[in-house]
């Protein structure tokens, strides 16, 4: 039996702007608010699982252990199948640079790496998204959701974030990169986990 979630505060332990106005958009129906971890001055903590639900229950403790709040966490990523899955939970690290994440070189390194092995089209991909809800007794819940879809070059619109401009969804002629944000949030692999996680706690 889930946990319903009976708050109307949820910190998102997140510092990315555009997964927290995501999350904010798909919860306002229900009537709660979503803070950030840049809201409460938290860090982010280091992420040293091989699993999605493992970085995100390490995102969602170390912020209720700070604050006390309830927390959603979520880690997520683009798993390309001719790269063996990669690169998945280090999805972000690709992008890291000196000064920031650069999702344009992280992008072009993922597809300099399909052309390197001659991998076949079309380049079948998904991104995968695990929340963990975490109550501040330490109680969790955790909802997946995935979007399959394909890799796609060159990198088409200047919607969504991180590897969105080369993704084309399954039955989709246009990338996430292209889509506004209310057609991206009614089929995304966030959507998908969000659903599942208002079905279970918050409908």
């Amino acid at each position: 039996m889930n946990r319903r979630f009976e708050g109307d505060q949820l910190l998102m332990a997140t510092h990315n702007a555009g997964k927290l106005a995501e999350m904010a958009a798909l919860l306002a129906p229900y009537g709660v608010t979503v803070t950030s971890n840049v809201d409460h001055g938290l860090p982010e903590p280091e992420e040293t699982e091989e699993t999605f639900v493992g970085n995100a229950r390490i995102k969602a403790r170390a912020a209720m252990e700070a604050t006390g709040l309830p927390v959603l966490a979520d880690d997520s990523g683009i798993e390309v199948d001719a790269l063996d899955g990669a690169p998945g939970v280090h999805t972000a690290d690709w992008a890291e640079t000196p000064t920031g994440r650069d999702f344009r070189m992280a992008m072009t390194r993922t597809w300099e790496k399909l052309e390197a092995i001659g991998a076949p089209e079309p380049r079948t991909a998904r991104f995968r998204c695990t929340l963990v809800l975490m109550w501040p007794d330490g109680h969790e819940e955790v909802f997946d959701g995935t979007i399959e879809g394909r890799v796609v070059w060159p990198m088409r619109g200047a919607e969504g974030h991180g590897y969105d401009p080369i993704f084309q969804p399954e039955g989709h002629d246009i990338t996430l990169g292209e889509m506004s944000a209310e057609q991206k949030n009614r089929i995304s692999h966030r959507a998908r986990a969000v659903d599942r996680m208002v079905e279970a706690c918050f409908a």
